[in-house]
């Protein structure tokens, strides 16, 4: 089990202790977390609480996750788009609105129940029952190139080249705002203490994160970039354009209110992928075709 302990600060005040817990634990439901306090699991300031408890300032609260049940991931036959495959790895052009590993209310549809039916036993073990083959992820809502490994050995070499910052990630965005000129944004990425499941550029519990942007052609209300990640933290892209101004459109997490909804999440595309392969030891690169919903926006911008 794992017990986890928080002092309420005063941001947190009044607020229903399910609705923090789930805010705070990432990956975990509210329903999750009033499951496991129904059971006895939550503490404050030393006594029993329930769900509906409204916190106070400097409240002691301590939350008992119980250890994990091993959960057996069905294999789907959903279809994949497969750019490039061998006995050690698979690159997949993964679509708009495709969740990458399971998770609590996303058991099913995933890339990796796809990638189970098409490779059956032949997935890397590294990452869990619930993540095989899943060397690096990308956003359900961002489209585009992913590496998969078959084997732990890939795995490992895939891994090391990502960790040396030596593997190539080259995404493309439609932006917010008149982008005058290229750019780096170097500010360090963690998890937000007001919204436990956002990210944002902060210097505490964080790690560091490069992003390079070239611009590829403005229209006046948005521009068309490219993206060169030096480092990959959750969300980056969409946390550093933010930071600048320029928050990439249909982000509705990251951009403005009035979110452009039939872009269906943020307009954002994993084009190129580039590595050397763990065992014949070439260097590979792969660069995918902008996809429908990208190009058409586009085409919207230009007009």
């Amino acid at each position: 089990m794992n017990i986890l302990n928080y002092i309420i600060e005063n941001e947190n005040q009044e607020v229903r202790v399910d609705k923090f817990l789930s805010d705070t634990i990432e990956d975990m439901s509210r329903s999750s977390v009033a499951s496991i306090i129904e059971d006895g699991g939550l503490l404050v300031n030393d006594k029993l609480q329930n769900k509906k408890y409204n916190l106070k300032i400097g409240d002691k609260v301590q939350f008992t996750v119980p250890d994990p049940v091993e959960y057996t991931v069905e294999a789907e036959e959903i279809p994949l788009d497969i750019v490039y495959e061998d006995s050690d790895l698979l690159v997949v052009n993964k679509p708009k609105g495709m969740v990458v590993h399971p998770a609590p209310g996303n058991y099913t549809g995933t890339l990796v129940n796809a990638l189970l039916y098409h490779c059956k036993d032949s997935l890397s073990g590294i990452n869990g029952v619930l993540r095989p083959g899943i060397v690096h992820r990308i956003d359900k809502n961002t489209s585009g190139l992913l590496i998969v490994a078959k084997n732990d050995f890939a795995h490992n070499k895939l891994a090391e080249q990502i960790k040396e910052h030596s593997f190539k990630r080259e995404y493309q965005a439609i932006v917010y705002g008149n982008v005058k000129e290229n750019g780096t944004v170097d500010a360090p990425i963690g998890r937000s203490k007001k919204d436990r499941k956002k990210m944002c550029i902060t210097y505490e519990n964080s790690k560091n994160a490069v992003t390079h942007y070239e611009v590829i052609q403005s229209y006046g209300n948005f521009t068309h970039i490219k993206c060169i990640l030096e480092t990959g933290r959750t969300h980056q892209i969409r946390v550093h354009m933010a930071s600048i101004g320029h928050p990439v459109a249909g982000d509705d997490v990251y951009g403005p209110k009035k979110v452009i909804t039939k872009l269906k999440g943020q307009c954002l595309h994993a084009k190129v992928i580039g590595f050397v392969h763990p065992r014949t030891e070439e260097y590979m690169e792969f660069n995918s075709e902008l996809p429908v919903y990208f190009r058409k926006f586009l085409q919207e911008i230009q007009q």
